[in-house]
């Protein structure tokens, strides 16, 4: 992706060197306008001058430049006079009229444009220094091409046209850099203000006010988008909290029926099913309330929830042959802030994953510690050298995965700041841990369960 200051500096430079450039031919073609025969005079001079090469013990050579042969192609009546200091080199002399003056000329230095002697035609009249004496230029006759008039005129002011130069493109370089910086800052205005959104609250948007013009549309854009995602995530909202509130009553009616299932295996079996996904639905609601209203986070004794958990639990264990157990750390209260529905479901669903998942577990502890509740089991575990684990994910595919239940206990903890924090060791049992902000950071070897 281009970057937007190498532009705007790229685009400011290209525009500044054409202005330069225009306005340096606006200042030729006025000077010209201004004084033509004198501008020409001194065209046709400074060509001449380059082409003269003064040698002492042989005379005045003018050279066959370039410059000089396009003067003699394109000017066919051209005559030229040239001397220094005693010698003398002419061209087109059949040409050259009557001059007002006798040669060798020994006027002062200077450029002028003088009338031959019959005063029927026009000659330049160049004198220039030239090492210890003055070379003396005669020219009459002369096409000058645009070109070389404009090469003539930066020759003679080169060094103002070079501290010009200097200064404009100071000029655009300070320009330059301060439009970049206005513009990044600006970027940076409509960032911050983006970034202040709550992610819990995607319905806000950029204020315009605040914004350039310029960036408006996109700071627009950018809002409409924030709209468009609050829309569908209260979509989604909307169908999970229905789509729960409408299991119940089936739920319900198939826990009616299973009473009447006299097979106690087949029975046992599906009691432990219907409560798991009673357990689902309401975990469900909670996350749709939740999400759908800003949380009102209260003191929660960890501990009471905890052991209410597990009671609850109680029959489901003895009936599969498993051992809930609680071990506690610190005596007393372990205060948490939070959602006490919430916080409740969370916690019921790693119980019920512990007792439905862990194969082969025999016993299944729940350890408080300040600010953290776990659920460890002693099955086989879930992966071999797990790196992360994603809900739905098992180490198995064979076996069921946990299902929505550990994914609902996710957005539960994220909902409240914390975090749900998973270890396992392949043949050893697996924990789950429910880690709120008031616990201290998390130990090496803990697989945080990613955001979404």
């Amino acid at each position: 992706m281009t970057s937007i200051t190498r532009t705007l500096t790229l685009s400011l430079s290209v525009a500044a060197a054409a202005i330069f450039l225009v306005l340096l031919g606006t200042v030729i073609w006025l000077d010209v306008a201004r004084e033509r025969e004198q501008a020409f005079c001194q065209a046709a001079a400074a060509i001449l001058s380059r082409a003269t090469v003064v040698d002492p013990g042989r005379g005045l050579t003018i050279r066959s430049i370039h410059s000089i042969e396009d003067l003699k192609s394109t000017s066919p009546n051209l005559w030229y006079v040239v001397s220094y200091d005693g010698l003398t080199a002419e061209f087109g002399r059949e040409l050259r009229p009557a001059l007002p003056f006798s040669l060798p000329y020994t006027g002062p230095i200077g450029f002028s444009v003088l009338n031959t002697l019959d005063q029927k035609s026009a000659f330049c009249l160049a004198v220039v220094r030239r090492g210890t004496s003055e070379l003396v230029m005669m020219i009459g006759g002369a096409q000058v091409g645009v070109d070389q008039i404009a090469r003539s005129f930066v020759v003679r002011n080169f060094f103002s046209i070079f501290l010009l130069a200097i200064a404009f493109a100071s000029t655009v370089a300070a320009g330059a850099f301060l439009s970049a910086r206005f513009v990044a800052r600006s970027i940076e205005r409509v960032t911050r203000l983006a970034l202040a959104i709550e992610p819990t609250a995607p319905q806000a948007s950029i204020s315009l006010d605040e914004v350039p013009v310029e960036l408006k549309p996109l700071a627009s854009a950018l809002n409409r988008a924030f709209q468009e995602i609050d829309a569908y995530i209260q979509r989604q909202r909307r169908f999970l909290g229905n789509a729960a509130h409408q299991l119940r009553t089936p739920l319900t009616l198939l826990r009616a029926k299973i009473e009447d299932v006299t097979e106690p295996a087949l029975k046992g079996e599906l009691v432990r099913d219907v409560r798991r996904l009673s357990s689902l639905v309401s975990a469900m609601l909670d996350l749709a309330r939740l999400q759908n209203h800003a949380i009102e986070k209260r003191p929660i004794d960890l501990a009471v929830v905890t052991r209410d958990v597990l009671a609850d639990f109680s029959p489901s264990a003895l009936d599969s042959g498993i051992e809930l157990s609680l071990e506690q750390v610190e005596e007393g209260t372990i205060v948490v802030h939070g959602v006490e529905a919430a916080v409740r479901s969370a916690l019921a669903n790693l119980v019920g994953n512990a007792l439905v998942h862990a194969h082969g577990a025999g016993r299944v502890v729940a350890n408080l510690d300040r600010g953290s509740v776990s659920i460890c089991d002693d099955g086989a575990g879930i992966s071999p050298s797990p790196e992360r684990i994603e809900p739905f994910q098992t180490g198995n595919t064979s076996k069921e995965g946990y299902g929505l239940g550990l994914s609902i206990v996710q957005e539960i903890m994220a909902a409240h700041g914390g975090a749900l924090i998973v270890t396992s060791t392949p043949g050893r049992g697996t924990t789950a841990s429910l880690r709120f902000p008031e616990a201290s950071e998390a130990t090496p070897g803990e697989i945080h369960i990613p955001q979404r």
